[in-house]
């Protein structure tokens, strides 16, 4: 089966435009709510299950089952149940991935009941959109594809979820969340959850302060400082932070200070390859607000970050440094390690990158 050409901020945008649409109580007769990411897939059924009838109808008419536990027969016998004294019947079909023959719905979804709701919840992979199953909903109801995020899609799309709360954060605040915690969004959305309850009334701007007090953080030592310790050449402070890391391995994975450091270089790459073609192919450099796009940045201010630190960097060092990446990636998947610990490839690998 082809790739899908949806992206993340398809996903997102269809997301918030189902949201404002069940808020209104414009319901459709199938929701079939299906992709990798999990957040916006359970926050859509959620929302459906709250809103769709009354608390003292939802007792009646409401029902909830799970694929492992059963059938696409009896999900369709459900289906065809009229409500009593209600006006919708609501069936909720969770991890429908597992379901039984979840082709046999089609039993239903060909000739949906305008009395019943069908919420189907088909998480880790998408239904076939080559099968009979998918063209069906697609043609009598909602189709919604939930796609993971890519690491550098996540920080966008957290200043954004903030900025609807009424709030902003500060670029090294979503750097040290997105990687504490990495790309899960439902993840992420607990923490700040947790964060707004802690916050003192009428915070409007979120701090590495705040993060690191909140969500405990240490906003001195994380890799958003030790990247910026590692651009600006800054040997001492970056070993520093490595030391700080080997003795907390388990709140400073490898893994995720790797992707950070690659990340960082990828960028510095883009902009001096930028800055070539322009004195080289006499291609204008972008502006800042087409470089905020090529870059994947949220904001001005990362940009100008990125544009200054290439200036130390050029690519005949970063070619050198990305390969490094790649190699050290791999060790910290403990491939080649030599026995050596997380902390000790880590200061193996800085050295390393500042002798280039």
């Amino acid at each position: 089966m082809a790739k899908s050409p949806y992206k993340f901020k398809d996903s997102v945008a269809e997301f918030e435009s189902l949201r404002s649409q069940i808020a209104a109580r414009q319901f459709a007769p199938i929701y079939l709510l299906m992709g990798e990411e999990s957040y916006f897939i359970d926050s859509l059924c959620d929302q459906l299950a709250e809103t769709i009838l009354s608390p003292a109808e939802q007792a009646f008419n409401q029902i909830t089952v799970y694929g492992k536990d059963s059938n696409a027969g009896a999900v369709v016998n459900l289906c065809r149940q009229m409500p009593m004294m209600g006006s919708y019947e609501v069936v909720i079909v969770k991890e429908a991935q597992q379901l039984q023959k979840i082709e046999n719905l089609t039993h239903y979804t060909s000739a949906p009941q305008p009395s019943t709701i069908l919420i189907v919840c088909h998480k880790e992979k998408n239904v076939d959109k080559r099968s009979a199953l998918y063209k069906q909903c697609q043609k009598s109801g909602v189709v919604f594809e939930s796609v993971r995020p890519r690491d550098y899609e996540i920080g966008p799309w957290l200043t954004q979820f903030l900025q609807q709360k009424g709030l902003r954060i500060a670029p090294k605040a979503v750097q040290m969340l997105t990687d504490h915690i990495g790309c899960d969004i439902a993840k992420i959305s607990n923490e700040v959850d947790k964060l707004l309850v802690a916050l003192p009334a009428g915070t409007k701007d979120i701090t590495d302060m705040h993060i690191e007090q909140h969500v405990g953080i240490s906003k001195d030592f994380n890799n958003f400082e030790l990247c910026n310790a590692v651009v600006t050449q800054d040997v001492q402070r970056a070993m520093a932070i490595a030391d700080h890391f080997a003795h907390n391995p388990k709140d400073n994975p490898l893994l995720l200070t790797i992707m950070a450091l690659y990340g960082q270089f990828r960028d510095i790459f883009i902009v001096n390859y930028l800055r070539w073609l322009e004195k080289y192919k006499r291609v204008p450099f972008p502006g800042e607000m087409e470089l905020m796009k090529t870059l994947k940045k949220s904001n001005p201010y990362a940009v100008r970050e990125v544009c200054s630190h290439a200036q130390r960097w050029p690519n005949r060092k970063v070619f050198g440094i990305l390969g490094l990446l790649r190699e050290y990636d791999g060790k910290s998947k403990g491939i080649d390690t030599g026995g050596m610990s997380d902390g000790e490839l880590l200061r193996e690998l800085l050295l390393k990158i500042f002798m280039q």
